[in-house]
């Protein structure tokens, strides 16, 4: 059986997420929880604004060191306005081909 942890942006950054610095954080502590092959929900519960420079940070670059599959497959995202999701979608979007093209 697969562990989950949470982690919450609003606990890193509060309820503003537009710096790279917090972002790295997220980042960091999804890269060791994926692993451990630990699945993440990753809460933007009280968060009130989001930056694509933090969304880069937190879940881009993930596509540089992680398989499409195994990000599918153990990161999942709660608590969030629909425009932040599609916010997200555009980030994914891009960082798959920036590291499609770079691998």
């Amino acid at each position: 059986m697969t562990n989950q942890i949470v982690i919450s942006a609003f606990d890193v950054c509060g309820s503003d997420c537009w710096m790279a610095k917090d972002g790295q954080i997220v980042y960091d502590r999804i890269s060791q929880a994926f692993k451990n092959d630990t699945k993440v929900s990753l809460s933007f519960k009280k968060v009130e604004v989001m930056t694509t420079t933090f969304l880069h940070t937190a879940i881009g670059q993930l596509y540089g060191k992680f398989s499409e599959e195994k990000i599918r497959e153990l990161l999942s995202v709660k608590d969030i306005e629909q425009d932040d999701l599609i916010l997200i979608k555009k980030v994914v979007d891009n960082s798959k081909k920036y590291f499609t093209k770079w691998k």
